[in-house]
């Protein structure tokens, strides 16, 4: 057999494209004290993300053999379409989610997460008038996964974590190498 692909077999998929919204600074070292805390609590051996890793997926554009250019163009004229005010998020309970073994350990929120609820929904409308319907995620479970776990921890109120959104970014991530490239910042007006 060839190392070669034969004509019916598929590239591997190497990269991922998603809107989201990071933390800023100082709200990401909180979220790392919090992750550490809570891990710490619940006896949990998963490592929690670094700072810098920490958001807020809003739209999964896909995973691809390589960069899509036309999708990164579309993404682009939708992200250029929003006009949103910055609002604040919050997030006040800490829960994980069954992944089958690498369980994803979150925080979460209730009423302080509305305007951000409205904001995917609006960037999702967007994408559909650029011609990226079929991507948008129609369910939305606003989260900031903290770190992954083989235990299940059941949802718990913590302490408020909250900032101001004041932008999103369109990020290539590497899957396998734990590296995400902003190809694309917007601020909100």
């Amino acid at each position: 057999m060839s190392d070669q692909f034969s004509l019916f077999d598929a590239p591997p998929v190497t990269d991922r494209l998603f809107f989201a919204i990071f933390p800023d600074p100082a709200t990401a070292a909180c979220i790392a004290e919090r992750a550490d805390a809570l891990r710490a609590a619940h006896r949990l051996n998963g490592r929690p993300l670094a700072p810098e890793r920490f958001h807020i997926t809003l739209h999964h554009l896909g995973d691809h053999a390589g960069v899509r250019r036309d999708i990164v163009a579309m993404a682009g004229q939708a992200a250029e379409a929003i006009r949103t005010a910055p609002f604040e998020v919050v997030f006040d309970r800490a829960a994980s989610f069954h992944n089958g073994g690498n369980n994803p350990f979150v925080l979460q929120g209730g009423e302080g997460l509305d305007a951000l609820k409205v904001f995917q929904r609006d960037l999702g409308l967007a994408m559909a008038r650029a011609g990226l319907g079929k991507l948008a995620d129609k369910s939305f479970t606003p989260h900031v996964t903290m770190l992954y776990d083989r235990q299940l921890v059941a949802e718990q109120a913590t302490a408020p974590v909250r900032w101001t959104v004041g932008g999103f970014t369109l990020v290539h991530s590497l899957l396998g190498r734990t590296e995400h490239v902003a190809l694309g910042n917007w601020t909100l007006r």
